[in-house]
């Protein structure tokens, strides 16, 4: 049986320290998310499952009723550090590290390796429920590719890195294999 997910990453939103959960989309990530939405209005989705940070949610308005959006904690943004700052050019490195070695992590936060532990059993859940052909995942870049990591090595560093706000991925699997990976263009 073939499973298709549809890896949906959120749209821009402005970071604030600390405020990960409910940091809201900004005024440009709203109409992102609207077109990407209308992209996909001809697509049945059996279910559609998201993080519950408001801003993954948000990017799935108009794409099914928020109430039947299934919120999964497991499904959260890796967390790459503890509280304290650093540069962008510091936190880039640390992510490419990252995936060049599954278990490095800096203080206070999550190694791949540890992000796939705690969200595999989401995915393998939806791909073992033969309810499901065609399912959303309301995401973000981090832990999408940690994810998709997990069913082929090749993607890490340069995949993130590649991503835009919002995206789309669409993977094909038979049974837990992955057949394919495809961005979408909306």
């Amino acid at each position: 049986m073939h499973t298709t997910i549809y890896f949906i990453r959120h749209a821009d939103s402005h970071f604030v320290l600390g405020k990960e959960r409910e940091r809201p989309l900004s005024e440009e990530g709203v109409l992102a998310a609207g077109k990407l939405v209308s992209s996909l209005q001809n697509v049945h989705f059996d279910a559609v499952f998201s993080s519950p940070y408001k801003r993954a949610i948000q990017t799935l308005d108009g794409l099914v009723d928020p109430v039947d959006i299934i919120l999964e904690e497991d499904l959260r943004e890796r967390t790459l550090k503890g509280p304290y700052k650093l540069t962008a050019e510091e936190i880039d490195l640390a992510i490419k590290q990252s995936f060049e070695n599954v278990d490095y992590c800096l203080d206070g936060g999550e190694s791949v390796r540890q992000v796939q532990y705690r969200a595999l059993p989401v995915i393998f859940g939806i791909l073992e429920n033969q309810n499901y052909n065609t399912v959303a995942i309301g995401t973000h870049g981090n832990i999408m590719t940690s994810i998709i990591n997990y069913f082929d090595d090749t993607i890490g560093y340069s995949f993130w890195k590649s991503t835009k706000k919002p995206d789309i991925h669409k993977l094909v699997f038979n049974s837990f294999h992955l057949i394919s990976i495809k961005k979408i263009t909306f």
